[in-house]
């Protein structure tokens, strides 16, 4: 079968492999119909940060359809289409035990800790999927584990209801985060640097576009930074009105100089989100009113053969949507 897999910095290959082995007792084998490139998959590829083995097939954003069940599994079966949970726990730590997966403390993902999903098939433990409709297309579908994380953000931040947010970052999180905000009758403005990206994610959520330098005179009490960007976190913080939020889901390599007064004395809220809790189900329920939405934030769907070409783009900031769709049994 064809796979991409990541050897090491800025060292990603499209190879012919074997077909991944038969499904344990508590696994499961899919046929990958769609699968997506994240933010953390393009800094893993130029930094090396999450690489635990290699090669490794890479993605950890996919959808297929069961092919093989292990003997323990009831939950789902062959020919069921389904929604893939990104995250390997170890569901003994007190994390874990306590509910908070997505801080477990050997916490790890797909297409790093053990293969992922840039590959025609794939063998993973049967507790990472979840049943889905299967009139959803896998577009779509794919599009399940970053719309978690982005529900996620949304009910950390937990803005009034009603209330502005702003969106710094108009990549997949920052765009799906915009969504669910809009969709859950927040109005929403949108700053990135990238002027025609914001613009269509604006588009696409009936949203605004924003100035980080000019929130207006009653600028909003809550924000998502998807950016990861201490001078962007640093502004917010100065900007917004008291009394709010910033949910913090973007990934940073540089630290963040505060002065906690600022938060005390115009009680703003600092949270940080990381991956995703319980969220994954209702992000599939979600995907039917958000089809529309989700369309026009696709920037491309490509066969596998393309996927370090697209990688290229992405680093050289020539993608303008926010969510490149791998389809790996596609020849196009």
């Amino acid at each position: 079968m064809r796979a991409v897999r990541l050897y090491g910095v800025k060292d990603l290959r499209v190879e012919e492999v074997a077909l991944p082995l038969p499904p344990g007792p508590a696994e499961v084998m899919l046929q990958v119909t769609a699968a997506g490139i994240c933010g953390s998959d393009l800094h893993n590829y130029a930094t090396g940060a999450w690489i635990s083995r290699a090669p490794s097939v890479a993605g950890h954003e996919f959808t297929g359809v069961i092919t093989a069940v292990g003997t323990d599994v009831s939950h789902v079966a062959p020919g069921d289409m389904v929604a893939v949970d990104s995250r390997v726990t170890c569901d003994a730590c007190e994390n874990c035990r306590e509910g908070l997966s997505q801080i477990c403390e050997s916490l790890g993902f797909l297409g790093e800790v053990m293969d992922g999903g840039f590959a025609e098939y794939v063998t993973i433990p049967a507790k990472n999927v979840v049943k889905a409709p299967a009139d959803i297309a896998p577009r779509h579908l794919a599009m399940a584990e970053p719309l978690a994380v982005a529900l996620h953000a949304a009910a950390l931040l937990n803005a009034a209801p009603g209330a502005p947010v702003v969106v710094t970052g108009a990549g997949a999180i920052g765009a799906l985060s915009a969504l669910v905000l809009a969709h859950f009758g927040h109005p929403v403005s949108i700053i990135d640097r990238n002027q025609t990206r914001a613009a269509r994610t604006a588009q696409a959520v009936g949203g605004a576009i924003g100035d980080l330098e000019a929130l207006g005179p009653r600028p909003p009490r809550y924000a998502i930074d998807a950016t990861g960007s201490p001078e962007v976190i640093d502004r917010l913080i100065h900007a917004l009105r008291g009394g709010g939020a910033i949910a913090m889901v973007g990934i940073g390599s540089r630290p963040l100089s505060l002065n906690p007064t600022l938060l005390v004395e115009r009680e703003i809220r600092l949270s940080g989100c990381h991956a995703f809790g319980g969220e994954l189900a209702r992000a599939v329920a979600l995907i039917p009113a958000l089809a529309p939405a989700l369309d026009q934030l696709i920037d491309a769907e490509i066969a596998l053969d393309a996927v370090p070409a697209a990688y290229g783009r992405h680093l050289a900031g020539e993608v303008m949507g926010a969510k490149t769709i791998i389809l790996p049994g596609a020849q196009i």
